[in-house]
């Protein structure tokens, strides 16, 4: 049974809580202890219903704010298949939660309150799943009950949305909305009564619809060297492998390869996997290879197939998410960890700080502040062998850590 990787976003007060938590109950994913608790808090806040929102605020501020802070990760399943939502902020300060926890996401759900319709962070939400580049974007317009289930308020919002999509989504994003009640479930595991205008799937049928495709069609192999295996027993003194991770792409027995730095060309001569051998290696398969030749190999260092080479160098121009109070500033210094490698690097240059909601750089900045994103250019102490992230999520992006906290402060996606 395979996994969909979703991460919500909303603006405060969406409902999106609800709507996590309304799917938590239609599935029969809670148990009964913790559905009991709900009961009991819901009751002592007043409500005449259950509260299905304090499924997802654990913490104690989110509960006392009625805001979500933190990324939280929420399982459930159906018959057929199985779900990991990372529930994001909705919050400007909570910028980077968001970037952090939709890294990694097959669908982006984006709600929307229908009394309110587009607004700031609907913007900001969407321009952030372009840049990640999540294949599949799911528009909830919540709180239709509230509007009276109007078709009119639901297609006002449509057309809002999509005149900005147009502007910043990429080939081949498929955008979807549904209108919902979260808090009477309306749309959300079966078609809703007071909606008959919308013909499409409710929510639960469509991300079960949704394609999982983790890499794409083209995506180049990519293999950074984790570490290098030589046995001490005196049975295997010939023995020498090379473990690692397949970053990206497909990896086969007897394919011709280079080895970066060195660029020297060899063959594929095993692919053992548990200690069996095996004939070829994806994407996310932990692995050791083989060579024919003897090559001088260290950790760090990258095995692409022979007509499949990234890109090589010192400078990298990238798009960067400011994750630390302390601002980004041009000629500032800091550590760059690209897979497994890492280098020190130095910023050269700051420009197109963009405005989410009328796209417009600013080219004129000085200095990155926590929660911005912007275009920069660094250069690195030594080489790195990289893609862009639009061709290869896996090798086209990179963390940067503070020398002296050894923190991460931003993430970075090559262009």
């Amino acid at each position: 049974m395979d996994v969909l990787k979703i991460a919500t976003a909303g603006s405060v007060d969406d409902g999106k809580s609800t709507l996590i938590g309304r799917l938590l109950f239609e599935t029969n994913s809670i148990t009964t202890d913790k559905l009991q608790a709900i009961e009991a808090s819901s009751k002592k806040k007043g409500l005449d219903y259950i509260d299905l929102s304090l499924l997802t605020d654990g913490l104690i501020a989110e509960r006392e704010q009625g805001i979500t802070i933190d990324v939280a990760h929420i399982y459930f399943s159906t018959p057929t298949r199985k779900f990991i939502i990372a529930d994001t902020p909705g919050h400007f300060e909570y910028t980077r939660n968001m970037v952090t926890g939709a890294s990694n996401a097959n669908v982006s759900m984006i709600l929307v309150d229908a009394r309110n319709g587009v607004v700031e962070q609907t913007f900001r939400h969407f321009y952030i799943s372009c840049l990640l580049r999540i294949p599949n974007v799911v528009v909830c317009i919540n709180k239709m009950d509230l509007v009276g289930y109007s078709q009119t308020a639901f297609e006002e919002i449509q057309t809002k949305f999509m005149a900005f999509a147009e502007k910043v989504k990429f080939e081949g994003q498929q955008i979807s909305f549904i209108p919902v009640s979260s808090l009477y479930g309306e749309n959300l595991t079966a078609s809703s009564v007071s909606m008959p205008w919308y013909t499409g799937a409710p929510l639960l049928s469509l991300l079960e619809e949704v394609t999982i495709d983790e890499q794409l069609p083209d995506e180049e192999s990519r293999f950074p060297v984790q570490y290098v295996v030589r046995p001490k027993s005196e049975e295997f003194h010939d023995y020498r492998a090379y473990a690692g991770k397949v970053a990206s792409g497909l990896l086969r027995k007897g394919e011709r390869v280079v080895v970066l730095p060195s660029g020297q060309e060899t063959t594929i001569a095993k692919i053992e996997k548990f200690g069996r051998e095996i004939e070829a290696a994806q994407a996310k398969e932990s692995v050791s290879i083989l060579l024919e030749d003897d090559v001088d190999i260290s950790r760090g260092d990258m095995i692409v197939p022979f007509a499949q080479l990234p890109k090589q160098g010192r400078q990298l121009d990238a798009t960067i998410c400011w994750m630390d109070k302390k601002p980004l500033r041009v000629g500032g210094t800091y550590l760059v960890q690209h897979g497994v490698n890492i280098s020190k690097a130095k910023i050269s240059a700051l420009t197109n700080l963009i405005d989410v909601v009328t796209l417009e750089a600013n080219d004129t900045i000085s200095a990155l502040q926590l929660n911005e994103i912007a275009d920069v250019q660094l250069k690195t102490a030594k080489e790195i062998f990289y893609d862009s992230f639009a061709d290869n999520k896996a090798n086209g992006s990179f963390i940067v850590i503070d020398e002296q906290t050894n923190a991460t402060v931003g993430v970075g996606l090559i262009k």
